[in-house]
């Protein structure tokens, strides 16, 4: 009897999604697991995370390291929660445990390892989305901000149902279909409209709610109201110029610190995952981010200044070593 596979995939996120459609996929096909339960999991378990037991077998695709996994894959420079995590890793060295951190999405890290088995175009469209939105390789803001493509009206979808239902209603939508039927599904339309509308009004929002300093650096702190929505890419449709953003989001029961750098300007960014990683968050070389209860507002303005400041101190240190080889 075929065993059923738990899969526990970072979300809302159009990479955990996608990446949860192929290791589902190639599991069934070359291991012969059953779909089994969806478990959507986010940062804010970080510091749970190792203690919990996962069901057998397990994969775990697009988010943190842990040692019961059967199926594990990653890109991101935080996977590890510790050296000794890292080096349970490379002990096991199983061609079901798949890590690199200079992947653009963690699905097309599948598909470079589990491709062959697939083979399917519709999954191929998939994992080239997953490369361009979780690497931002989009062809201008406006289309990271307003876009309406199949794949992007999904993505944006996440921003108004980011539920375990919701989550399980995508994966097994994308497990069959492609990704023009799934986006055009009565769901996943409602939501993306809605979405669309509150990301019109979060331009407004945040427009007076930002402001460029002299670093190149947007700063910004939006509360959300109503439906009005703000794009991580809104910094760089009003200050295109800049080098970097970070700013606080707020909802009713949390605050949301993200920190990016400009994907349209060619610079090399500041590890913007690891200097996140000390406060409690993760995230990639370019894009960053750390939930926090509102409980801890009176921490949110420390918090910002101190990233700040990290973000500036690697950049001057950087300018400095160059300096001294220059000079040497």
């Amino acid at each position: 009897m075929a065993k059923p596979l738990t899969i526990y995939l970072h979300f809302p996120c159009f990479d955990g999604v996608i990446s949860a459609v192929l290791a589902g996929e190639y599991s069934r096909q070359k291991l012969g697991w059953d779909a089994g339960e969806l478990v959507p999991v986010d940062y804010d378990a970080k510091d749970t995370w190792i203690k919990r037991r996962l069901a057998k077998p397990a994969a775990v695709v697009d988010f943190l390291y842990h040692p019961d996994a059967t199926l594990w894959a990653d890109h991101h420079q935080t996977s590890f929660l510790s050296d000794s995590l890292r080096d349970d890793y490379r002990k096991k060295a199983s061609d079901l445990l798949v890590y690199d951190a200079q992947s653009k999405s963690c699905s097309s890290l599948l598909w470079r390892k589990f491709g062959r088995v697939l083979r399917e175009e519709r999954l191929r469209e998939m994992v080239q989305w997953a490369d361009r939105i979780d690497g931002a390789k989009y062809n201008s803001v406006k289309e990271a901000v307003l876009g309406s493509t199949p794949a992007l009206r999904i993505s944006f979808s996440l921003m108004s149902d980011s539920s375990a239902e919701y989550c399980r209603f995508l994966v097994h939508s994308l497990s069959k279909g492609s990704l023009w039927d799934v986006s055009h599904t009565k769901r996943v339309s409602e939501n993306y409209k809605s979405v669309r509308d509150g990301i019109r009004k979060g331009l407004g929002v945040f427009k007076k709610a930002s402001h460029l300093q002299k670093n190149g650096i947007v700063v910004y702190d939006v509360e959300s109201a109503g439906n009005a929505m703000v794009s991580r890419y809104a910094p760089y449709y009003f200050f295109p110029q800049a080098r970097y953003s970070i700013g606080v989001t707020r909802t009713a029961d949390q605050a949301k610190i993200t920190a990016m750098r400009n994907p349209w300007r060619r610079f090399k960014s500041q590890p913007l995952g690891q200097i996140f990683e000390k406060y409690g968050g993760g995230g990639h070389q370019r894009v960053a981010s750390v939930v926090v209860e509102r409980s801890r507002d009176a921490e949110l303005p420390v918090l910002i200044d101190a990233i700040l400041r990290d973000i500036q101190d690697n950049s001057a240190r950087k300018t400095r070593d160059r300096e001294v080889i220059a000079g040497d």
